[in-house]
């Protein structure tokens, strides 16, 4: 079942009597359980007639217990198990979700993992309540997710902006959303972000991070490769050079497959390769200053600094040392 139709319903007070929440992604599952929470009951109500557990700190008796209690001054109860995934006897729960209690609304919040589709309670919840997933969202699909949820906040965001926040905040929606919150803050409903904002309001150079540096690397830019890397030298902290040579390899890795493929239009690399239609085009830019020996010899050449990097055959170079050999090597 989709969120958006889950959050719809409950907004409305249209509840199932069961939800069994789970999967990789936290934000998805954390957004419904606090929909459920905030429209389940009145305020009033809650006193009585809210209970929230953990898994770890659950007894199954305990809980169906809680389950079965019946409502003080209220229609409904809500019973929020939390970290489900921590709880020892789910199974035990089959027969309780066979027949559940008609005045009480239970929500199972099963995070950072999937629960076995095949177990029978899971069935069991299925046939009398509502059963979502929390896929994570995939890296490809990450910028057209942040610009789609800053949309629905009645901002704007241009394609820099959200790669940005893609490349230094990862699939982490949570933290995503926590520093668009930040931003709403600052800026007036209807402001475009740009990567200035970015820049001046989350920490996150709009010119000096890994996603310009491989842009430099990309075009063959030394002058703008060099200067980011003084400027990492005086920020240690901005980057480590692990993830940058992660992130060339991965660059080079989408150039090669590039070369190889039979439809170089955007459109069928973005799909073949799985990125955004913004990030094929410079990809296809990019592959025209790599011929795949290139290529091959800048993917070894990443090998052997990522072992310099972790002290394999290195005992003297920094890490800025390292990265303007690896960057000169490449280069020329």
């Amino acid at each position: 079942m989709d969120h958006k139709l889950l959050l719809k319903d409950i907004r409305n007070k249209k509840f199932e009597k069961m939800y069994f929440l789970h999967g990789e992604e936290a934000y998805f599952i954390d957004l419904i359980t606090d929909a459920i929470i905030d429209h389940a009951l009145e305020e009033h109500e809650r006193d009585f007639n809210q209970t929230i557990l953990y898994g770890k700190d659950t007894e199954l008796l305990s809980l169906i217990s809680e389950l079965k209690s019946y409502p003080m001054m209220s229609d409904r109860r809500l019973v929020v198990l939390k970290e489900a995934q921590d709880f020892k006897n789910m199974d035990g729960l089959e027969q309780y979700a066979e027949d559940p209690s008609a005045n009480t609304i239970f929500v199972i919040c099963h995070k950072y993992k999937a629960f076995d589709a095949r177990k029978k309670v899971l069935k069991s919840f299925a046939k009398n309540g509502a059963i979502f997933k929390s896929d994570k969202v995939r890296e490809y699909q990450l910028a057209d997710w942040i610009l789609t949820y800053v949309k629905s906040t009645g901002y704007g965001i241009n394609s820099k902006a959200s790669m940005l926040l893609a490349e230094f905040l990862g699939t982490d929606l949570g933290r995503i959303v926590k520093e668009l919150e930040k931003l709403a803050i600052l800026l007036p409903v209807g402001t475009t972000i740009d990567e200035t904002h970015i820049e001046l309001n989350i920490g996150i150079s709009k010119d000096y991070n890994v996603f310009e540096f491989v842009n430099a690397i990309s075009s063959r830019n030394t002058e703008k490769a060099f200067k980011i890397i003084q400027y990492f030298e005086y920020n240690p902290k901005a980057v480590d050079l692990t993830v940058i040579i992660a992130n060339l390899f991965k660059f080079f890795s989408q150039i090669m497959r590039i070369h190889f493929l039979p439809n170089k239009s955007r459109e069928a690399v973005a799909q073949s390769i799985g990125v955004h239609p913004f990030v094929a085009g410079e990809l296809l830019q990019a592959k025209n200053q790599y011929d795949p020996r290139k290529i091959a010899a800048a993917i070894e050449l990443l090998h052997r600094f990522d072992l310099k990097s972790k002290g394999v055959g290195n005992s003297s170079m920094t890490q800025g040392e390292l990265l303007k050999e690896l960057t000169y090597q490449i280069l020329h």
